[in-house]
């Protein structure tokens, strides 16, 4: 009989976190803590990761988060995510007090100062691609370009059970492309919330006839004296945003993931850490561990 391998649950911990936070504070709950700290995106993102294994029953687990508030696509381009408001005040203690109780709980934090939880992620998945298989949870549509025989995303879509879940066959199905070519797609449609702006007058729809028709955005500018003259006249006008975007668009795989794979496995958390949650105010995660 063949071993099973092992099934790694792979969380996008910057995602559940923004997404804990909203869901709460839009109704002005902050669980504030007898510290008068809030503790809304801490205890919502803990719940999240247990109602996830749960749902998907992995023999492994990481949790992978950004580090510091600049990285290399900063450097690339001054207006990387520059448009994006700070994190309110009673979200900011709560990035470090997630990556405390996630090791806590005894969860394998992962992270690299300089790059985002992105590249983490798709180090992690890239590192083991041959011995393991993946389900990465996240709420983030850049992570497409990651799918891959062995790793399936599981979008967050409602609650803490529902997702949307694609595999490397459905994503075919419906962008007609590898995934491997969706960063070229992202270069010519740029990415207004990532604040970069591809080509100008170029939108989602034609961004991909172009790949599916060409390839790369490489191949995309080999075929330029094919392309009809307003299509080329806009690419020829964006050119260096078109091979800037594609470098912002695209996610590293070669971040040092500096551990084994046996580090990963789910271990049950014992009751001796209650103690701890209660002190820090994480009363409505207690209180779920101990049912």
């Amino acid at each position: 009989m063949t071993q099973e391998k092992p099934h790694v649950l792979v969380i996008d911990g910057m995602a559940l976190l923004f997404r804990s936070f909203f869901a709460t504070a839009m109704s002005g709950n902050y669980f504030k803590n007898d510290k008068g700290i809030p503790t809304n995106a801490v205890q919502g993102f803990a719940r999240h990761v247990l109602a996830a294994q749960n749902l998907i029953e992995p023999t492994h687990m990481a949790i992978c988060w950004d580090k510091g508030m600049k990285t290399f696509r900063n450097e690339l381009y001054d207006g990387y995510k520059a448009n994006r408001p700070k994190p309110a005040e009673e979200l900011v203690p709560q990035f470090d007090m997630a990556q405390d109780l996630s090791e806590h709980l005894g969860w394998q934090n992962f992270g690299i100062i300089g790059m985002e939880a992105d590249d983490t992620i798709a180090s992690i998945t890239h590192k083991w691609q041959d011995d393991a298989k993946f389900t990465i949870v996240s709420g983030d549509k850049d992570l497409l370009q990651l799918l891959h025989p062995s790793t399936d995303i599981a979008f967050t879509k409602k609650g803490f059970t529902i997702y949307d879940v694609y595999n490397e066959a459905r994503f075919l199905e419906e962008y007609g492309i590898s995934p491997l070519l969706f960063p070229d797609v992202k270069a010519f449609m740029g990415d207004s919330s990532d604040g970069y702006a591809g080509v100008k007058g170029i939108g989602p729809k034609t961004a991909l006839q172009l790949v599916q028709t060409y390839g790369t955005v490489e191949q995309v500018i080999e075929a330029l004296p094919l392309l009809k003259a307003g299509q080329r006249a806009k690419i020829e006008a964006d050119m260096d945003m078109l091979k800037l975007s594609k470098e912002l668009a695209t996610i590293r795989r070669d971040v040092p993931i500096e551990a084994e794979l046996n580090h990963l496995i789910v271990q049950d958390i014992p009751s001796t850490k209650f103690d701890y949650l209660y002190e820090h105010g994480y009363t409505i995660l207690a209180r779920q561990l101990q049912r």
